[in-house]
């Protein structure tokens, strides 16, 4: 798997849209998946692959008096194995991930919580200042909501080549469908439980 990927496949939305083994329209179909894919991911302020190597990325921490310790906003994880935190004074030796039943709940990580016990605390004053290092960044595998709300949203796309003026249908046989531009209602109401709300932790 890669880092944003295509979250469908042809022979998935070839089935959803056409009901035909016909590759006629193979190159276009691959075009409306790669474009919904990425609208599933804007809409959700996240993205769905995994990386396929170990990466270190960086991130700002921020003080939270509630809690008295830093929350550090990360990108997804699915799993905490092998997983280094540092700044540049050394490393972050004792934190939490949270949501903390992510992973039993079939979702992943968004945040790192500083330990006040941890021998290196972040400033909470230095952007970037937080370097996180794992190969386990992103999902383990697509949800199924994901999937759906991709072939909703391609077959969407699909529909649209045969509606230039933006309307479907017919209006003498009561049929006419305007097709708005904006995302599927149906694709908002599917993903709605994978939405992320970043720095609402």
């Amino acid at each position: 798997m890669a880092w944003k990927p295509d979250y469908i496949t042809l022979t998935e939305l070839r089935d959803y849209a056409t009901r035909s083994t016909e590759t006629l329209d193979d190159a276009f179909l691959a075009m409306a998946i790669a474009a919904s894919s990425r609208a599933v991911d804007r809409h959700t302020s996240r993205q769905f692959g995994k990386v396929d190597a170990s990466q270190a990325r960086r991130y700002s921490a921020r003080w939270d008096r509630r809690r008295r310790r830093c929350v550090v906003e990360i990108d997804d994880l699915y799993d905490a194995a092998g997983l280094t935190v540092a700044v540049a004074a050394g490393p972050i030796d004792a934190f939490d991930l949270e949501p903390v039943n992510a992973l039993l709940d079939g979702k992943v990580y968004e945040r790192l919580i500083v330990k006040p016990e941890s021998a290196n605390q972040p400033t909470g004053r230095t952007e970037n200042e937080v370097t996180v290092t794992t190969d386990k960044w992103g999902w383990p595998a697509f949800p199924v909501a994901v999937k759906q709300a991709t072939l909703l949203q391609a077959n969407r796309l699909a529909w649209r080549r045969d509606a230039p003026g933006g309307v479907a249908g017919s209006p003498d046989q009561g049929s006419e469908v305007r097709l708005l531009a904006r995302l599927d209602p149906d694709v908002g109401v599917t993903l709605a439980d994978y939405v992320r709300w970043w720095g609402a932790g």
